[in-house]
C-alpha cells in the first residue's frame, strides 16, 4: 500500500487528507506546549490510550479534560514531534481510522487514531522504541563472527558461556524476572535483545513444566494465530489449539535458541528492598546452592493469578476420599475408573478436568456455584475471533502485530460495546445449544452486559468456558450438574447449602486463584503487597472486578506503588503484546533515561 507521501495531490482521498490535517494541528498544539488547544482536538467523548510513550504508564485519559491534565503534565519533557501518516486512512460509517508513527525526545512511536465529527474519538499512542538503544533486528542484525582474524577472539559460544558462568555470581542482573512461564519468557526474550541483564528464576526442572505438569487433557483455548511470542512464530502446521507438552516443548526450545538466563530448578525464597543501595535482595536456592541476587528490578511474572483458592470446608479431616486444587490435579489417571468424582467449579479448569475423567470411566458431578459464560470453540474463532485472529485475518493481511494494535486501540471503557455485538450474533447461531445446556441443570449467561468472554477475562479473570467437548457431555447427562455452594464434608460425600450429598471418592477444587500480589506476601511480605494491592481488573464494578473505575488492568505491566516492582504475565497475546512496553520501562531505567510516570495508578483495593 502506497504511503500519504507518496501519493499526489488528486490522489489523495478525503479520509487521508482529513487525517493528515488532524494530525498537523494536534502536532502544531503539542510542540507550543498548548494542552488546552490540543485537548479541544478531541471529541467530548473521547479516550487516549498511551502505552509509555507519554506517560512512562500503560493509562487511558477519557474525554478533553483528561486528555488536557495529562498533556499539561507530559509536554515539556516529552517533545512529540513528527506525526505521519504511515498508509492512507479509511473511512466507514462515518469514522476515519488512521495509523501513524510519531517521535519523542528519547524514542519513536506509532499509533492509531479514530476520527469522528472532526475530533479524535479514541487515540493510541505507543512506544516502539528508545532512540540509541533500538533492537539490533534486520541491517542492524549482529553479525556473529568477527570479521577480522585474532589471537584473542572468542566465539559466539564462548562468549555465552562466559555470560552464564558470571551472571549472579560476579556479575549482578539489573532485573530479576521471578516465574519462567510463557510470560516471563517472553519478558526475557525483550529484555535480551536489548541488552538488560536478566535472570529468570523458575522453581520448575525445565522451561515449559508449568504446562507440562498440568493435567493431561489440558491445550491452549486461544488459537495459534493468537499466540505467538515475539520475535518466533509458531510454525504454519502448528495445531490451532496448543498441546500443553507441544507448547511446553516449544517454550523450552524458545528459551534455548533466545540464550535467555534461565535459572530452572530455581526457587525465590525471600525478596527485600535495600533502600541504601537501592536494589533488591533477592535470595534463591539454585538447585541447592544458597544465592543472594541483586537486582535493580524485580517483575512478578507467575501468570495473571496469585495462589490456589482452596475452600476451607467444615469436615475435611474426616473426610475418607481424596482433594486437591486443580493445579495439582494429575489428569485422568485411570485409577479414577469407576470412581465418584466431584468436581468443584464451572469454568475451563472444571469443564476439562470433567472431561478427561468421564474419558478414564469416572462417575463424574460438576458443582457450579455460579452461572458460567460458554461459546462453542468454532462459533469463537469465526465471530469472536477471525477478523483479527485467524487465517482469514492472515489472508487479508492483519499479522499478528496489526491484530494487537487493533485489539489495543479500543478503549476499555467501551470496548464492551464492540465486543457485545459479536456475542448477540453467537447467542443466536448456538440457541439450540444452549438450550440444551440448560435442559440439562447448567446455568448460562453472557456477562453482566451480555458483552461475553473477553470482558469476562479482562475484568475477572474467569467465569467462563471455551467448549472442547465438555459441554456435549454435560447435554448428554454424561457428566452431572448441581447447583449451589458447597458447604462441609461427610465421611464419603460433600454436602451443598441445599443439604444434597454428593458421594465423592475424590474431590477436584477448580475453585480459581488469588490476586497476584499474594505471591509479593510469601517472597516479601505482607505489608508490600498490601502496598501494592490487588492485580488484574478494570475497576468496572461488575461480579469479581470491584469499581472504582480504572481504566486499565490493575498492576500489569506498568510502575506500581511499590517502587521497582513490576507485574507481568495474562495469556499468550498479552505476554507477548505488552512484554514490549515492560522491557523498555526497565531498558530506560537501566540506561538512566528519566521515566516520570503520570497517573500512577492508586490502591483502592489490597486483594490478599
Amino acid at each position: 500500500m502506497s504511503s500519504p507521501e507518496q501519493l499526489s495531490d488528486g490522489d489523495v482521498d478525503h479520509a487521508t487528507e482529513t487525517a493528515q490535517a488532524y494530525l498537523e494541528e494536534l502536532e502544531d498544539a503539542m510542540r507550543r506546549e498548548d494542552a488546552a488547544a490540543a485537548a479541544e482536538l478531541f471529541c467530548a467523548e473521547s479516550y487516549w490510550r498511551d502505552l509509555v510513550a507519554f506517560t512512562w504508564n500503560i493509562k487511558t485519559v477519557e474525554n478533553p479534560s483528561g486528555v488536557e491534565d495529562m498533556l499539561e503534565e507530559t509536554l515539556a519533557h516529552t517533545g512529540p514531534s513528527d506525526f505521519e501518516l504511515s498508509e492512507p486512512a479509511e473511512e466507514e460509517d462515518g469514522i476515519i481510522t488512521a495509523w501513524f508513527t510519531f517521535e519523542t525526545e528519547v524514542g519513536r512511536g506509532e499509533g492509531v487514531v479514530r476520527l469522528k465529527d472532526g475530533g479524535a474519538w479514541t487515540f493510541l499512542t505507543a512506544l516502539t522504541e528508545l532512540k540509541g538503544h533500538e533492537e539490533p533486528m534486520g541491517r542492524d542484525r549482529p553479525i556473529g563472527a568477527e570479521p577480522v582474524a585474532d589471537p584473542d577472539r572468542k566465539t559466539w559460544t564462548e562468549r555465552r558461556e562466559e555470560e552464564l558462568e558470571n551472571l549472579g555470581y560476579t556479575e549482578q542482573p539489573h532485573t530479576v524476572i521471578v516465574g519462567g512461564g510463557q510470560g516471563g519468557i517472553a519478558l526475557g526474550a525483550r529484555l535480551r535483545q536489548l541488552g538488560v541483564p536478566t535472570i529468570i528464576v523458575e522453581k520448575n526442572d525445565r522451561p515449559g513444566d508449568s504446562w507440562r505438569n498440568r493435567y493431561k487433557g489440558l491445550a491452549l483455548h486461544d488459537p495459534v494465530w493468537y499466540d505467538h511470542l515475539p520475535y518466533i512464530k509458531f510454525p504454519d502446521n502448528w495445531p490451532v489449539f496448543s498441546p500443553k507438552d507441544k507448547l511446553g516443548d516449544w517454550l523450552e526450545m524458545y528459551t534455548k535458541v533466545m540464550e535467555l538466563n534461565y535459572w530452572s530448578n530455581t526457587e525465590a525464597t525471600s525478596a527485600q528492598y535495600d533502600e541504601e543501595t537501592g536494589t533488591w535482595e533477592v535470595e534463591v536456592n539454585r538447585d541447592g546452592e544458597e544465592l543472594v541476587l541483586r537486582p535493580e528490578e524485580l517483575v512478578m511474572a507467575t501468570g495473571m493469578s496469585g495462589k490456589p483458592n482452596v475452600p476451607d470446608l467444615d469436615g475435611e479431616e474426616r473426610f475418607s476420599g481424596e482433594v486437591h486444587h486443580s493445579s495439582e490435579h494429575p489428569g485422568p489417571d485411570e485409577k479414577y475408573e469407576g470412581k465418584s468424582v466431584v468436581v468443584v467449579g464451572s469454568n475451563n479448569s472444571a469443564h476439562d478436568i470433567c472431561e478427561g475423567l468421564w474419558e478414564v470411566g469416572a462417575n463424574v458431578t460438576m458443582v457450579q456455584r455460579s452461572s458460567t459464560h460458554v461459546v462453542k470453540t468454532d462459533t469463537l474463532l469465526e465471530h469472536g475471533l477471525g477478523d483479527l485472529y485467524s487465517e482469514r485475518a492472515v489472508e487479508n493481511g492483519i499479522d499478528t502485530h496489526r491484530a494487537d494494535m487493533i485489539f489495543a486501540s479500543v478503549p476499555y471503557r467501551i470496548m464492551n460495546e464492540f465486543e457485545k455485538p459479536k456475542y448477540d450474533k453467537m447467542r443466536e447461531i448456538d440457541a439450540d445449544f444452549y438450550e440444551a445446556l440448560e435442559d440439562a441443570g447448567f446455568m448460562i449467561d453472557f456477562g453482566p452486559d451480555d458483552s461475553g468472554l473477553f470482558m469476562k477475562y479482562l475484568r475477572r479473570g474467569s467465569g467462563y468456558y471455551i467448549d472442547t467437548g465438555a459441554s456435549q457431555l454435560i447435554i448428554d447427562r454424561e457428566v452431572e450438574v448441581a447447583n449451589g455452594q458447597v458447604t462441609e464434608f461427610t465421611e464419603d460425600a460433600i454436602r451443598l447449602e441445599d443439604g444434597t450429598e454428593l458421594p465423592a471418592d475424590l474431590v477436584v477444587y477448580a475453585t480459581g486463584y488469588g490476586s497476584m500480589n499474594g505471591w509479593v506476601a510469601g517472597l516479601v511480605d505482607e505489608e508490600t503487597a498490601r502496598q501494592a494491592g490487588k492485580v488484574w481488573g478494570l475497576g468496572s464494578d461488575t461480579p469479581k472486578d470491584p469499581g472504582p473505575w480504572e481504566g486499565e488492568e490493575r498492576n500489569m505491566w506498568k510502575p506500581t506503588q511499590v517502587d521497582q516492582l513490576w507485574f507481568h504475565g495474562g495469556n499468550l497475546h498479552q505476554s507477548r503484546h505488552y512484554s514490549l512496553y515492560l522491557a523498555l520501562q526497565l531498558k530506560a531505567r537501566y540506561e538512566e533515561i528519566p521515566t516520570p510516570v503520570y497517573g500512577r495508578q492508586e490502591v483502592h483495593h489490597e486483594g490478599i
